[in-house]
């Protein structure tokens, strides 16, 4: 791990991005460690093991085992592992970026979604491997070949992003790319923001497009509107917090943007066919199953809860 730059055992680390014309980095935090990125660099993280909070422009996200992360160019995140958790990094400057956009398969986008066991163990092998080639000459120019094993599994692994991408409007493929790259980090936006409703105008800022280009866009690209996304996306999230917390409901609605706890019982009837009291004493495993059959499930609730 001598390669890497690291955070371990409660560690607070600070580390400025990249120069366009320097190496990329490894990053790695583990065991209640914290790393802070400034500057301007592309990253991507992926959670081994335990949970970690990074914060970034985009908002502030929990990461679990099997969970990755890509994060944009001025996002300046930072990350805290809990105290079991290990994760892996790597932040590519401009050079970097641009020598990889060499190669057509190695576009990485803005986002966040999870891997398999046999992915995130082939991700760390090429992680070593990337962080051995860096660390041997760190002040000669880069090679995009030395990056290109990680970068390459990195897409490979977002490639149900990248299916959208014929979606995008554009004549060209760097068009569509650019637009693509810029609602991605839009949506990552709302995912960073479930506790609050987010306004069109911030998605706007944020993509540099007009608020009626971006509303068409993204309603083109992901089948559904801004203000269904985020909806939406607070009521997983406020499914989360039913499942992993003891907060009461009406703590659960407010740490969710909702403005009172009538609105949230009936926004999450409407979203998962029951109230969040009993979403919460079914239980995850019990709601899945509850789809397949209804009756089953509702009388072994009943028993459960004595009705």
């Amino acid at each position: 791990m001598e390669q890497a730059e690291w955070a371990d055992r409660g560690q607070q680390v600070q580390l400025d991005a990249p120069e366009p014309t320097g190496a990329p980095v490894c990053l790695g935090v583990s065991r209640l460690g914290s790393l802070q990125l400034g500057g301007s660099a592309f990253t991507v993280w992926v959670q081994l093991r335990g949970s970690a909070w990074i914060e970034a422009k985009e908002g502030r996200f929990r990461l679990r085992r099997g969970d990755w992360i890509a994060l944009d160019k001025d996002s300046r995140p930072q990350l805290q592992a809990d105290r079991h958790g290990t994760t892996i990094g790597l932040a590519l400057n401009a050079d970097a970026l641009r020598g990889l956009s060499r190669f057509s398969e190695c576009h990485l986008y803005a986002g966040r979604g999870r891997m398999t066991r046999r992915d995130a163990r082939t991700a760390v092998r090429l992680w070593r491997e990337a962080a051995a080639r860096l660390s041997t000459d760190p002040a000669a120019p880069l090679d995009p070949q030395a990056l290109r094993p990680i970068v390459l599994h990195l897409a490979g692994v977002q490639r149900e992003l990248s299916a959208r991408l014929p979606r995008c409007p554009g004549r060209s493929r760097q068009r569509k790319r650019q637009v693509f790259g810029r609602l991605q980090r839009a949506h990552l936006y709302l995912e960073g923001n479930c506790d609050r409703v987010v306004r069109i105008s911030e998605l706007a800022e944020l993509t540099s497009f007009s608020s009626w280009y971006f509303s068409k866009t993204f309603h083109s690209l992901y089948e559904e509107s801004p203000q269904a996304a985020s909806a939406r996306m607070r009521l997983e999230r406020a499914a989360d917090l039913l499942h992993s917390t003891s907060m009461m409901i009406g703590e659960v609605a407010a740490a969710c943007g909702f403005d009172n706890c009538c609105s949230f019982a009936r926004a999450f009837r409407a979203r998962f066919g029951m109230p969040a009291s009993r979403y919460r004493a079914l239980g995850a495993h019990a709601v899945r199953a509850e789809s397949a059959n209804p009756p089953a499930v509702a009388r072994k609730a009943s028993l459960r809860t004595g009705t």
